[in-house]
């Protein structure tokens, strides 16, 4: 796996940015959040993974997540 981006947006808003990356022998998923009344994005991460499938399926489910909560992914 190269580099994977997924952007999560609300009303035009970006509210979610996931980024998944394979680096020093694991894969590795980063997060920028902006929270609701807010446009100072949180960074959460990162989260490391013994696979990239796990890491995939990891940004599947909040992506999944997030479209339940109204946003579009792209």
């Amino acid at each position: 796996m190269s580099e994977l981006v997924r952007e999560a947006l609300k009303d035009g808003r970006r509210v979610a940015l996931l980024r998944c990356y394979d680096a020093a022998g694991s894969t590795i998923v980063d997060a920028e959040i902006v929270p609701a009344g807010s446009s100072d994005p949180v960074h959460r991460g990162p989260y490391h993974f013994a696979s990239a499938t796990d890491a995939f399926r990891f940004v599947q489910e909040a992506l999944l997540a997030l479209q339940y909560l109204g946003c579009s992914v792209a």
